[in-house]
């Protein structure tokens, strides 16, 4: 039986979270903690299978909580339960050592199988992020054989927009395939034009291609 320890700055959701893993028999909760700094003291003390960690939470974040965990405890793996989706938030966590990443929400047969894949090695996403995962790394794949970026100067999002321009899609498609608000694209685009000194969409598309981008 997995040991958990829970780490959430929501008491309410903290407490009804334990008690529903709890009445379930199949995880012992051995602690719960209030912010990062408890979550890491905690692990360390309990040296609990799993910790299942909110992103969000006062003096240490679940990000830095879980950097830690991982260098200090080996055997001790993180499963992120968090509202946050956005791929900063997801990717942050798991190059952070995170092995799962579940949103909340997520019922009571979800969390568990998270928790039991997480503390058998597994590494576990959501049904609702597993997609973009997917995406990501492939579109990474891609990029990859360029490893001398000629737009050394774009943020890893903004290249990311570019290749979306350059392959002819719309601001707002780009917002719908990356899950981003269509004020958020704008931003990145008008930045990217910036930094690449063209005065148009045409021209960042006649760059970006003689670049590779856009395939």
């Amino acid at each position: 039986m997995p040991t958990v320890l829970l780490a959430d700055d929501h008491p309410v959701y903290r407490n009804g979270l334990r008690m529903m893993l709890a009445s379930t028999g199949e995880v012992e909760v051995v602690g719960t903690a209030a912010d990062g700094e408890e979550a890491v003291a905690q692990a360390m003390t309990l040296r609990p299978r799993v910790v299942v960690m909110d992103l969000q939470m006062p003096r240490l974040d679940g990000v830095q909580a879980t950097q830690r965990i991982v260098e200090t405890c080996p055997e001790t793996h993180v499963l992120v339960l968090t509202m946050h989706e956005d791929d900063e938030s997801v990717f942050a966590a798991m190059l952070a050592g995170a092995r799962g990443y579940l949103l909340k929400g997520a019922d009571q047969t979800e969390i568990l199988r998270a928790v039991a894949a997480v503390a058998g090695g597994e590494v576990i996403f959501g049904p609702a992020l597993a997609g973009r995962v997917t995406r990501y790394f492939s579109r990474l794949a891609a990029v990859r054989p360029r490893e001398q970026d000629p737009f050394p100067q774009l943020t890893a999002r903004e290249r990311e927009i570019l290749d979306l321009i350059a392959a002819g899609l719309s601001n707002t498609r780009i917002a719908e395939r990356l899950s981003l608000s269509p004020k958020t694209v704008r931003n990145n685009v008008s930045n990217v034009f910036a930094k690449l000194q063209v005065a148009d969409r045409a021209q960042a598309i006649v760059r970006a291609r003689e670049a590779g981008f856009g395939r």
